[in-house]
């Protein structure tokens, strides 16, 4: 650093580059010192005679009176120069010249006096001519004083840079703001803000504001917070905050008595986005949350329950009158709610439940009116499946798939499903009506169709609870279609295995998929004995088809006198299964067995499809022979409850190729049969069909499956627990059961059972209480 005559000309150096950087053109500036006589500025001489005269009072005049004409700028380089440079020799001067301080007093001074004596004058006359002219007013004075400080920054920019930091003071910009703040803002702030308000409402109104306006009063609002947005948010947002939520009080109270539901929210979210909208063209961005808030607390939250069960006009009537385009918007609006959809879920489930309750009162009335009751109804089923189909449709579109609505719809359907009608349950509805689906000659679809109608079902299926029933009902069904090659697609079939196994998981398909795989196995070894069969000497097409007893349900099996033929092709079949499978045990299945029967009547010949029992009593009557019951009982060597229904299908049915006397629909014990020679049909091959001698399940045999299960259940609690008190282990066996809901009841004989064969003990201190022995 080089020192002449007490001037620092490093100082002047930067000095001159600060100023060329400060967009200020043309300069030429050096500084001339004159080592051997430097002069003094007095304070007094420099503030009137440079500093107020050249500078202050013309920078008043114009912020007052505009740019003179002929001036381009408001100070040009060498007017600016000449003050800087006055300001920075008085700041620079040894003590007791150094005015710095003074300075920095009559900086604030000047800012201070121009306010009291021009700026408010001028607002306070502006005051109470309307909220327009006063923002304008106030929006030119604004502007003003942001010119004033910013040039009497640039003149003091000195001070800033040592005297402010130096002594830590606010700097000439924080001044200059908190003196407007203090003698203008503090003053004005409610007149402006009541303006500000007052236009809020009126573009609320529909009327158009001067939103630039608006803004740019916003914006003083937050300078006023020095770098923080507290002014903004104690002067205008919490009174804005207070005018909206009694704006839009006022209009929830007109809305809600004129308007129906679909029309109050299309005008609530239309507010919505006009406040948002507002945020976005002239407040605080920090503030939209907040005002979104209350409108939502005023124009839903507090009217909710009103509109959501309004009558003519609430969730349930645009439910029932699928108006999608409402729903959609009540689902988005009251998303907006802290648990807002809870309500309108519990309204849309109880909504559902009352449909599938209509649905089953429709097929109680068909049964109260005279329908027979039976274990197909697919009228009842597809009613079923239309309606999860339409209100998961209704959840997914206009719901956005919510949870709570998903839920609401299980829960809806749980109960529905579970509603048995008659005297055949749910289960069985569904699984006839997959296998009418599934079996040739049954329902009439294209593959696309079977599959999506066995998608439907299946969802239908993961409602019910006794799946295990489902379960047993359709692994009889499935042996029928499969035994008597009733089946219309083995890939169906496996589709729908994959799909109940997908639901419930492998346990619960394992036989069926070993049936499957019994038929794929068993046409390889049918081929091997159709060989050996061609080295006898027999008049019968002759097949066998070998099942796995744990896959297949279980069947009656009467021990039919055969004819000697039918004898005679077991035995070869024994002795060849007996030598490739030596340790295996065969047990025939009469009742399952199927044969082709060609039979004359008159001059007509006819291939008759019956069972092997049928098969075995027309061979009996063959020739014209008449025979009692008792002598066919006798000669079949069946029983009485076997050889009714079959007598009954050949002599009673469709195709009465037996004649029966006394003639009647209903078989005794008295009755004769004959060959009927007078037998005729236009068709040449012919279905007789038997009613089947098992049930479609065996109750017993599910409810102990039941008691199996519900066993294993508690063994695996205890085992792992080892002490657990009574409501926990019913409470975690009922979690644990994924196939069925059993009856508390049931679970304490379980439990007891358990007791009795030492698996268990009740605790010597608290028969409440279960010990499990190892």
């Amino acid at each position: 650093r080089l020192f002449l005559a007490g001037f620092d000309l490093s100082a002047d150096i930067f000095l001159s580059h600060s100023i060329a950087s400060g967009a200020v053109t043309n300069l030429s500036f050096s500084t001339m010192a004159n080592p051997a006589n430097p002069r003094i500025i007095r304070l007094e001489e420099g503030w009137n005679d440079e500093i107020k005269k050249k500078a202050i009072d013309i920078l008043e005049d114009m912020l007052d009176n505009g740019i003179k004409s002929g001036r381009s700028s408001m100070f040009g380089p060498r007017e600016y120069v000449a003050i800087y440079t006055t300001c920075y020799d008085m700041c620079t001067q040894r003590s007791p010249y150094n005015w710095s301080k003074d300075l920095y007093q009559r900086h604030g001074e000047t800012i201070e006096r121009y306010l009291t004596s021009t700026v408010l004058p001028a607002l306070r006359e502006k005051t109470g001519q309307g909220g327009t002219i006063l923002l304008t007013e106030l929006q030119h004075r604004w502007s003003n004083h942001q010119i004033m400080n910013k040039w009497l920054k640039k003149f003091f920019t000195y001070l800033d840079r040592y005297y402010v930091k130096h002594h830590s003071l606010p700097t000439l910009s924080q001044a200059g703001l908190k003196h407007f703040k203090t003698h203008v803002y503090d003053e004005m702030k409610r007149d402006t803000t009541a303006a500000i308000l007052t236009l809020i409402d009126e573009e609320r109104e529909g009327e158009i504001i001067d939103k630039t306006l608006v803004k740019s009063i916003i914006e003083l609002y937050e300078s006023m917070g020095m770098g923080t947005l507290d002014a903004y948010t104690a002067d205008l947002e919490g009174p804005l905050l207070d005018s909206t939520r009694e704006y839009y009080a006022k209009k929830r109270q007109e809305w809600i008595v004129s308007d129906s539901t679909p029309d109050y929210l299309i005008k609530a979210e239309r507010a919505l986005i006009e406040e948002k909208n507002r945020v976005a063209d002239y407040l605080n961005p920090a503030s939209e949350s907040k005002l979104l808030r209350v409108c939502e607390e005023e124009i839903l939250e507090k009217v909710e329950m009103v509109l959501l069960e309004k009558e003519g006009s609430g969730c349930r009537v645009l439910l029932a009158n699928d108006k999608s385009e409402d729903l959609r918007r009540m689902f988005h609006l009251f998303s907006r709610l802290d648990k807002g959809l809870n309500p309108m879920a519990d309204i849309v489930e109880k909504f559902i439940s009352s449909m599938g309750n209509e649905c089953i009162k429709k097929r109680q009335a068909r049964l109260d009116g005279g329908e027979k009751d039976k274990n197909d109804d697919p009228k009842f089923v597809k009613s079923l499946i239309a309606l999860h189909e339409k209100y998961l449709g209704v959840i997914k579109t206009d719901f956005s798939g919510h949870s709570l609505f998903q839920k609401a719809l299980k829960d809806a359907f749980v109960e529905i499903v579970n509603k048995n009608v008659g005297a055949y349950t749910n289960a069985e509805l569904m699984s006839t009506f997959c296998d009418r689906v599934l079996k040739s000659g049954g329902e009439k679809l294209s593959d696309a169709e079977v599959e999506d109608n066995l998608d439907r079902i299946v969802q239908l299926f993961s409602y019910l609870t006794d799946k295990d029933l489902f379960a047993e009902i359709y692994r009889n069904q499935l042996a029928k279609r499969l035994l008597n090659q009733r089946s219309a697609s083995d890939d169906a079939e496996k589709v729908m295995i994959a799909k109940l196994k997908m639901q419930c998981g492998t346990h619960f398909t394992s036989k069926m998929e070993g049936m499957l795989s019994d038929l794929a196995v068993g046409s390889d070894q049918r081929s091997e004995f159709e060989a050996k069969m061609k080295q006898h000497d027999t008049r019968l097409d002759f097949s066998v088809q070998v099942l796995t007893t744990g896959f297949w349900p279980t069947y009656k099996s009467p021990e039919v006198a055969l004819t000697s033929e039918m004898s005679k092709c077991m035995d070869v079949f024994k002795e060849w299964h007996d030598n490739k499978h030596a340790k295996r045990k065969l047990s025939w299945m009469f009742s399952l067995g199927n044969a082709s029967v060609r039979g004359a009547f008159g001059k007509k010949s006819y291939d008759l499809q019956v069972t092997t029992l049928q098969a075995v009593a027309l061979n009996a009557l063959n020739g014209g022979k008449t025979m009692t019951f008792g002598d066919l009982a006798e000669k079949l060597n069946l029983e009485e409850g076997i050889l009714k229904p079959l007598m009954h299908s050949l002599s009673c049915g469709k195709y009465r190729v037996i004649t029966k006397s006394p003639a009647s629909n209903k078989i005794n014990t008295t009755d004769r049969f004959v060959a009927n020679s007078k037998f005729s049909c236009n068709m040449r091959k012919i279905r007789i069909p038997m009613a089947s001698l098992d049930a479609s399940h065996n109750t017993k045999r599910v409810e102990e499956d039941r008691s199996i299960a519900i066993e294993a259940a508690i063994v695996r609690i205890m085992k792992a627990r080892k002490t657990l008190q009574h409501q926990q282990l019913i409470a975690e066996v009922l979690s644990q059961l994924a196939f069925f809901k059993p009856n508390p009841r049931v679970i304490k004989k379980r439990i007891e059972a358990l007791i009795d064969r030492e698996y268990l003990e009740r605790s010597a201190d608290n028969s409440n209480v279960y010990n499990y022995l190892a």
